[in-house]
């Protein structure tokens, strides 16, 4: 059984991100999913729909440590990791931190930083340490990496490779507000200006919450139905590339962490089919056939879930 703190806690986070970010509930809890089953996140959507705000707000409300990296074509590896700077005064190189030494980074408009940069810092993503000078760094935790995209863009950018995207466990597109949002959205405008921002926990406490994910249990069913759809979706004729292992392994972590953010302590068959396609989307291409059919690849995952069985639905929870 979780304690009452863990059980309460992301329902306060929760509320409290409804107070400043209109209409966006579900992805505020996929921010917190993947922050507590130790994974990064690709925002994308078009420019004036709150990324940076959705972002500033998830980490403000943590009380975690809070960066936001502008990514432009001129800057440098060295600009986001930091390096050894001569100090005068004591005739010693001293260490001076760069922006990724932070427990929530926001990189804002990630395909604006050349190669190179993109590279390093998918690095870091995965390594979870900074080398520099060939001294290493372990980062503080929680950590994650909040990069957000603006799809319509072609000109002064550089796309990132299929690798580099396969390190964010989800990708979650943020689209405009609907009617009534934006009616709510003027209504607290002067509030969410203001920005008083409540802090519900710590970064400690989100330390500790994190721990209890690896106590999540997920009964041999939950995990043969994870496996059946990663691996259905490398046999769809829809597909030119399906889901990899590491599709398979962010799926797996996800769950056990949304069971938790639902007050759960274990793992059912709607944790995977709610985050299924937000860890698949950015993974997987379409074939010719079903680009010219005006197929998209959440409507191959939304098809592919309703045809796949749950298979044998044991117990759901643990013994006691």
């Amino acid at each position: 059984m979780l304690p009452d703190w863990a059980s309460d806690m992301p329902t306060q986070i929760l509320d409290e991100a409804s107070r400043f970010i209109v209409g966006k509930r579900e992805i505020v809890k996929n921010l917190l999913i993947a922050l507590l089953a130790g994974g990064h996140v690709l925002l994308e959507g078009v420019p004036g729909v709150a990324k940076t705000h959705i972002a500033k707000t998830f980490a403000s409300i943590l009380g975690c440590e809070f960066r936001r990296i502008q990514f432009t074509p001129d800057l440098l590896p060295v600009d986001i990791t930091g390096s050894f700077v001569f100090d005068q005064k004591t005739s010693e190189f001293k260490l001076r931190r760069g922006p990724i030494f932070s427990n929530i980074v926001l990189i804002d408009e990630v395909n604006r930083g050349m190669p190179k940069t993109q590279s390093g810092t998918v690095e870091v993503m995965q390594e979870r340490q900074v080398t520099i000078d060939g001294q290493t760094f372990r980062l503080q935790q929680p950590f994650m990496v909040i990069a957000t995209r603006n799809p319509i863009e072609a000109e002064g950018v550089y796309p990132l490779t299929e690798v580099q995207i396969d390190r964010f466990m989800f990708r979650l597109y943020v689209d405009y507000p609907t009617a009534d949002e934006e009616r709510e959205l003027v209504e607290k405008l002067s509030t969410i200006e203001a920005f008083n921002v409540k802090q519900v926990t710590s970064a400690e406490l989100v330390r500790q919450l994190a721990g209890y994910v690896d106590k999540v249990y997920v009964n041999d069913d939950v995990k043969a139905y994870m496996v059946d759809l990663v691996r259905k979706t490398r046999d769809l004729k829809e597909l030119e590339l399906g889901g990899s292992p590491r599709a398979l392994i962010h799926l797996y972590k996800a769950c056990r962490a949304r069971a938790l953010v639902e007050g759960r302590d274990y793992a059912i068959p709607d944790d995977v089919k709610h985050l299924i396609e937000p860890i698949l989307n950015h993974r997987m291409w379409l074939s010719r056939e079903a680009e010219i059919e005006g197929l998209n690849i959440s409507d191959v995952v939304a098809r592919m879930v309703d045809e796949t069985p749950i298979p044998g639905m044991r117990s759901l929870e643990p013994a006691k």
